[in-house]
């Protein structure tokens, strides 16, 4: 009997054991997890959808329009005040116009100077700014929600009661002389300006500095000033953006405080000439003697932002020159080691902006880097691969909800939704449009929009030693530029004389 039980104990303790070691190598994959195939790249997943919390609108009592997204997660408030004008608006003789009128907004404004509208925000923990685009100029204000009742404000002050003192414009002025001052110095600002002048001409719009030139910044006058706001800065010509820890209900009746007597319509419509596009290729060569590097800038007359083809030359120029692992850039840097960089790109605005491919170069391979870019431009002319229109899509999808991540961020993309009068739901579908692109999208708009026999080519750099070598590849006929008359003579200032 107990040979038996010993027995029946042996065959137990047999057992338990074989099931625990059982047990034990059913779960090691699990809890030892095999190392990762690195083979190939992991898969991807699905691109995100954005799903921004609802857009409200309402007016104010003079019929001021306000669009309002509510992000209670931090207690932060940002707002934008757009005006529909811009830098593309300033009269032939007065360029730099929207630029100097929105800067000395902020340099005193209601019983405040300068520096005591700059202490005022600094205590707040806020920051008021004044900004000018192309066909957009206003006033920021970034502000924690414990703080708004006083930002707001300060923010009205510079919105709607700017002093714009006449030595503030003289400031202004010179540091805008200055400004110019350097770039003479500086073959990036050259190469700028000169590609503007080439794709649209002085005369156009899009073809001026929007700073300004030596002669327009020295007649501005402070009348200059107070008309460019009188005309522009009204509720008719404006929209408010607030993104952030109010809703409709709370900040209606601040805004209705600051902004609700504010009068003025609508400012007439300018309509911008239509830019002539590029015919032939043309080399611009600016002699800059002694420059260790080349600055390259080649391109045309693009599109404008509310183009149909919008979604497919983004992906197209993805792919060409508009990410890391674009064409360009691993043509140009880390296959060649010409630059630290090259890209492409089209800016697009309300009008058609340009379209540029550029970097810079060392100076004795600037024949050699010109060769590669016009390679490359013909070279996406062609079909592309599925690998490439891949991670293209991917690129631009999964990148995308990183703009949305703070609110000053949003704030901006509703300023795209409201210049160009986008839908409320742009956002969300995004992605879904960008995903719809296909090969054959892309190789159409590249055709359309991208032509390497009609493109300017812009150079700054020592001609000494790169004219022989460009003039060789045969693009085109060379006309040479010195730097006076691409920005014209170096303004001398009052003290230098």
């Amino acid at each position: 009997m107990r040979i038996t039980m010993k027995n029946n104990n042996i065959t137990r303790i047999k057992f338990y054991t074989f099931f625990f070691l059982a047990c034990f190598f059913l779960i090691l994959p699990s809890a030892f997890p095999q190392a990762p195939d690195r083979s190939k790249p992991p898969e991807i997943g699905p691109p995100p959808s954005m799903k921004l919390p609802p857009i409200q609108r309402f007016k104010l009592s003079n019929g001021l329009p306000i669009v309002l997204v509510e992000k209670h997660d931090v207690p932060l408030v940002h707002i934008e005040l757009l005006v529909d004008a811009g830098t593309a608006l300033d009269p032939a003789d007065k360029e730099g116009w929207a630029s100097i009128a929105t800067a000395l907004m902020q340099d005193g404004a209601g019983t405040r100077d300068a520096l005591q509208i700059a202490d005022a925000i600094d205590f707040l923990g806020a920051s008021i700014s004044t900004s000018s685009g192309y066909h957009s100029c206003g006033v920021s204000l970034h502000t924690p929600l414990s703080k708004l009742d006083s930002a707001i404000v300060l923010f009205g002050d510079v919105a709607l009661s700017p002093m714009f003192p006449p030595a503030e414009l003289d400031r202004n002025r010179k540091e805008l002389l200055n400004e110019l001052i350097q770039w003479h110095d500086e073959p990036r600002a050259i190469a700028s300006v000169m590609f503007s002048h080439a794709v649209f001409g002085k005369t156009h719009p899009y073809g001026r500095q929007s700073i300004g030139t030596e002669k327009s910044i020295r007649s501005m006058a402070i009348d200059d000033v107070k008309a460019f706001y009188g005309k522009y800065f009204t509720p008719g010509n404006s929209t408010m953006i607030i993104v952030g820890d109010v809703t409709e209900k709370s900040i209606r009746g601040r805004l209705e405080r600051i902004f609700g007597k504010w009068q003025g319509k609508e400012a007439k419509k300018v309509e911008i000439p239509k830019a002539e596009q590029v015919k032939g290729r043309q080399i611009y060569l600016v002699d800059k003697p002694g420059a260790p590097q080349s600055e390259i800038r080649i391109g045309r007359v693009g599109v404008a932002r509310l183009s149909e083809d919008y979604y497919a030359l983004l992906v197209a120029n993805t792919i060409l020159g508009g990410s890391f692992s674009s064409r360009l850039n691993q043509n140009l840097r880390e296959q060649h080691g010409y630059t630290y960089g090259a890209n492409s790109r089209f800016d697009f605005r309300l009008y058609p902006g340009p379209f540029m491919a550029g970097s810079a170069v060392q100076t004795v391979i600037t024949d050699s880097a010109i060769i590669e870019f016009m390679k490359e431009l013909n070279r996406i002319l062609e079909p592309v691969s599925d690998e490439e229109l891949t991670r293209a899509r991917n690129y631009i999808t999964l990148r995308y909800p990183e703009s949305f991540q703070t609110i000053a961020q949003i704030a901006g993309k509703l300023i795209e939704l409201e210049m160009y009068n986008l839908p409320d739901n742009y956002f969300s579908n995004f992605t879904k449009n960008v995903l719809a692109v296909t090969k054959s999208d892309v190789q159409r708009v590249a055709k359309k929009y991208i032509d390497p026999e009609n493109i300017a080519i812009v150079i700054v750099g020592d001609r000494a030693q790169i004219e022989q070598k460009i003039a060789a590849l045969n693009l085109g006929p060379i006309i040479h530029k010195t730097i006076p008359e691409v920005l014209g003579p170096m303004p001398v200032l009052e003290g230098d004389k």
